[in-house]
């Protein structure tokens, strides 16, 4: 595994970090909670320091996983990442951005952005507590709330740094605008935001300015939630609630279906998995610091941290971007 400072931190995270949204369940067609805690302890095994969540993941049950699982490691050898900013249990009182409506198990649950400071300092206490833990290394906003001044949520963050309940503070999801505005109050450690074969929009105005800024970044769905593992164009089915039913659609997925073909003759000759291919091809491109990686039960977290036991030579390379090139 391989290693990397977050920004303007001390952090050092790992660049195959555990992305804990799937074990959740809520989106995902639910989940088995040994397989999600024998995941974790997986990651931890093969060098995975870093796990990444939010109290949105499964309304809490993300959150609580992780803590349960981590009660048998040594929490100052793991870095927690965990978000605040997306409400659901009517505690905002209206107030905030409507943002989509949740499946809970065929329960329709209002999701709204609220980053106020009172609900920040409300959220942390919560995460905390599931987490058990008596501070957090990374605390991100998850969505940007056009409710709430960006100044107000920054302030609310420095204080929890100064308290000690909070390393770092990063942000998920902001534009190059709200980040410039943000820098006006913290000095931000991260953005968190999607970034894979087929979404490199980044690349054209956020890498410039976090790398001119020694700003993080973490980069998330690198996989396009499994669609780039190829299963998906076999013979796996996704349940009647995964989310992922409506997210394949706005691919166009013969052209997605031959990337992969490509990129399995290259993972053939170096007997990897094209899971590991992609993301080892994303975590050497500019700019990214760490790369978050899903898995639901041990298989595939180790899958995932093998992903930094080989190198792509510069030939490589160019032969996975040309095959990228087509799907544009």
């Amino acid at each position: 595994m391989e290693y990397r400072k977050l920004g303007n931190t001390e952090l050092e995270l790992s660049t195959i970090t555990y992305g804990a949204f799937a074990i959740g369940g809520n989106m995902w067609g639910g989940n088995e909670k040994a397989d999600s805690i024998a995941s974790v302890h997986a990651s931890i095994d093969h060098g995975v320091t870093t796990i990444d969540t939010a109290p949105f993941y499964g309304f809490g049950l993300s959150e609580e996983m992780i803590g349960e699982a981590l009660q048998s490691r040594d929490r100052s050898k793991v870095q927690l990442l965990t978000k605040f900013g997306l409400v659901w249990d009517g505690s905002n009182q209206g107030k905030g951005d409507f943002f989509f409506d949740a499946d809970d198990n065929g329960k329709k649950i209002p999701i709204y952005k609220y980053a106020s400071k009172n609900n920040l300092i409300k959220e942390v206490e919560e995460s905390l507590k599931r987490l058990r833990t008596d501070y957090i290394d990374l605390l991100q906003i998850h969505w940007p709330d056009s409710t709430t001044p960006i100044h107000e949520t920054m302030e609310a963050l420095e204080i929890l740094i100064q308290q000690g309940k909070i390393r770092a503070a990063g942000v998920s999801n902001y534009s190059v605008s709200q980040i410039q505005e943000a820098q006006k109050t913290i000095q931000i450690a991260s953005n968190q935001v999607p970034f894979s074969m087929l979404n490199r929009s980044i690349e054209t105005d956020l890498i410039p300015l976090t790398l001119s800024e020694n700003i993080g970044i973490i980069a998330y769905s690198p996989m396009e939630r499994g669609l780039l593992t190829g299963k998906y164009f076999t013979d796996s089915k996704l349940k009647e609630n995964d989310h992922r039913n409506g997210y394949f659609g706005q691919f166009d997925l013969q052209k997605v279906k031959t990337l992969v073909e490509e990129l399995s003759s290259l993972a053939n000759t170096k007997h990897i998995s094209i899971s590991q291919l992609v993301l080892r091809w994303t975590t050497l491109q500019k700019g990214i610091t760490i790369v978050l990686a899903g898995a639901r039960n041990a298989e595939q977290a180790i899958s995932n941290a093998k992903a930094m036991d080989f190198d792509l030579n510069a030939s490589e390379l160019e032969f996975i971007n040309q095959a990228i090139s087509k799907v544009k």
